[in-house]
């Protein structure tokens, strides 16, 4: 099993040379993962939204989840990793895509993807790392288009506060803090963490 990491990228060989899409012709997910030149964002509804990329310790937060679930998930050959913003979609014709920091997916569940591009069957599990300008509308948009897609447990962690909201609904949520252990749950039956250490401490 090897970790999965994909967001709109070409692969090396392919002869595909995309153009930039006119302002206001909605494109697809496929569309979006060759058009490289668009640079960072996600696709809401057709529309591609740009994005800065994420801060060094929004990285360093993210490899630590990342590696931690990883690891875990490779000893008991439970299914696949993701990372780097891995692509899902969340709503199709048109089309969103939304790039996620974490996630695991069964075996069971990645037998039932048909797409080449993005994850079209949802994950049991994804983790979303707060930015500083993340607003909790955008949050909350996020968390209803994961649920209704199939997720069973958002984790969101906030690294100014330092702790993880963990979502099994839209509506039920847990806190953890810097003291707290963190548990999969029903996605991820035997898994535990210190909070303190998805922060590096």
């Amino acid at each position: 099993m090897t970790t999965q990491t994909a967001f709109h990228h070409v692969g090396l060989g392919k002869s595909y040379h995309p153009t930039t899409p006119s302002k206001n012709r909605l494109i697809t997910g496929n569309e979006l993962f060759r058009l490289t030149e668009l640079g960072y964002g996600e696709l809401i509804k057709g529309v591609f939204i740009k994005m800065p990329p994420p801060g060094y310790k929004h990285g360093c937060i993210e490899l630590n989840i990342g590696s931690i679930l990883h690891n875990f998930v490779r000893q008991h050959k439970l299914g696949f990793t993701l990372s780097g913003e891995g692509g899902v979609f969340t709503h199709r014709n048109p089309d969103t895509v939304r790039g996620m920091d974490v996630a695991f997916i069964s075996h069971a569940r990645m037998a039932q993807v048909k797409s080449n591009t993005y994850l079209d069957v949802a994950p049991e599990l994804i983790v979303e790392v707060l930015s500083p300008d993340d607003r909790q509308s955008k949050v909350k948009q996020k968390l209803e288009e994961y649920f209704n897609i199939g997720v069973q447990v958002v984790w969101v962690v906030d690294p100014t506060k330092r702790q993880v909201q963990v979502y099994h609904s839209l509506n039920e949520a847990q806190c953890f803090t810097i003291n707290d252990t963190l548990t999969g749950g029903a996605a991820l039956p035997g898994f535990s963490v210190a909070v303190a250490e998805i922060f590096g401490e």
